[in-house]
């Protein structure tokens, strides 16, 4: 077989593994089945919620399976056609054969990962927390490219953008802001995005145009909603009102509408000040604060399962998951899964799926990603 039908072999070979691997396909088979015979169950329905919740894993759990074995099969067939094509000398027909192998190989990569977003929380929407680090305007700045970089990739992928929070610098960029993703799988898709971004590059702020390092942290948190009971002590907590102010310092409210919680036992602090209306903004901080606090026990929980997971208290200047150089040469470098890109100007107009993929699939291997560029 050709050289270049043998790498897509190889390609899906490895999705599949993988989904394998991680669904643990004899306990899957076995769930898939219990769940059949409890959906058949005529007294499913007299709990509408837990109906639904047994309903929705069917739904994914099957569908993993099925498009595992449907892979699988228009592999094999794939492969013989090629290998036929070849020992007949129809070129045409073999080249048929490696398309239609490219074009399963994306199938099983798209496959693979939406088979990973199967946590708990993962198929909820999203809040992505910026804060720039030490360095001034130049951190601010790189914040508020990261800033851009995530309502970029959001909106590629179809899910509404709403900045909750947002705190300029003093010159230009952010000093932090907190966006909420809204959308299907959202949290699974941008959960692996948590830690220290380095950034490399020409300062367009030094009159020396000298190269200037700067650090920022992001951190993922998924929105929970009212099915999901967080016990929040107000006692626990310390609430604080100000003025809240837009970009730039437009959109200057005269009253203090914006509001900071506090959970003091945690040291997690939220704030929201989108609204005009500190009722509305109360309102949302708390469910900000509800969400942290669940993202906390989901990372305890990982942690005690020895997952591979950056946690909050990962995120350090001295723990960098991704640097972007743009001079003296354009490259993009997850430092955990070591896949890379030479076009920094794509990443940062949005294009992260192949960083989120690989950094999704390494904490099922636990190794880093074969593919090094993904240009």
């Amino acid at each position: 077989m050709r050289a270049e039908a043998q790498n897509y072999v190889d390609k899906i070979e490895q999705a599949l593994a993988l989904l394998r691997r991680f669904l643990d396909w004899d306990r899957a088979l076995q769930k898939l089945d219990q769940l059949n015979h409890r959906a058949e169950d005529p007294t499913l329905w007299n709990d509408p919620r837990a109906a639904q919740e047994l309903m929705r894993e069917r739904r994914k759990l099957d569908e993993a399976i099925t498009a595992t074995k449907k892979i699988e099969s228009e592999l094999r067939g794939t492969v013989e056609l090629i290998e036929l094509a070849e020992m007949e000398g129809d070129e045409a027909l073999a080249d048929e054969g490696v398309k239609a192998l490219s074009e399963l190989a994306e199938k099983a990569e798209h496959d693979k990962v939406e088979a990973l977003l199967s946590g708990e929380a993962d198929g909820l929407s999203a809040f992505i927390e910026i804060n720039s680090g030490a360095g001034g305007t130049e951190s601010q700045d790189w914040a508020e490219m990261l800033q851009r970089m995530y309502m970029r990739w959001g909106e590629r992928r179809g899910f509404k953008v709403e900045l909750i929070d947002y705190n300029a610098g003093e010159q230009a960029g952010i000093k932090s802001a907190t966006m909420l993703l809204k959308g299907e799988g959202a949290f699974g898709w941008a959960k692996t995005e948590s830690g220290v971004h380095r950034l490399v590059r020409i300062s367009p702020y030094d009159s020396s145009a000298r190269r200037h390092t700067s650090f920022s942290s992001v951190w993922v948190y998924p929105e929970i909603d009212d099915s999901i009971e967080i016990e929040i002590k107000e006692s626990d907590c310390r609430i604080d009102t100000y003025r809240a102010s837009g970009a730039g310092g437009q959109h200057i409210n005269t009253t203090d509408s914006a509001v900071r919680i506090t959970h003091l036992p945690s040291g997690i602090v939220v704030a929201c000040q989108t609204e005009r209306s500190q009722h509305k903004n109360r309102a949302t901080a708390w469910k900000m604060l509800r969400a942290r606090l669940y993202e906390a026990e989901l990372q305890r929980r990982e942690a005690e399962a020895n997952a591979v997971n950056a946690t909050k208290s990962d995120i350090g200047w001295g723990h960098q998951i991704r640097s972007y150089v743009l001079q003296p040469y354009q490259l993009v470098k997850d430092l955990r899964t070591g896949v890379t890109s030479t076009s920094p100007g794509d990443v940062l107009d949005g294009a992260l799926d192949p960083f989120m993929a690989a950094a999704l699939s390494q904490r099922v291997t636990g190794e880093k990603a074969d593919v090094e560029d993904v240009d």
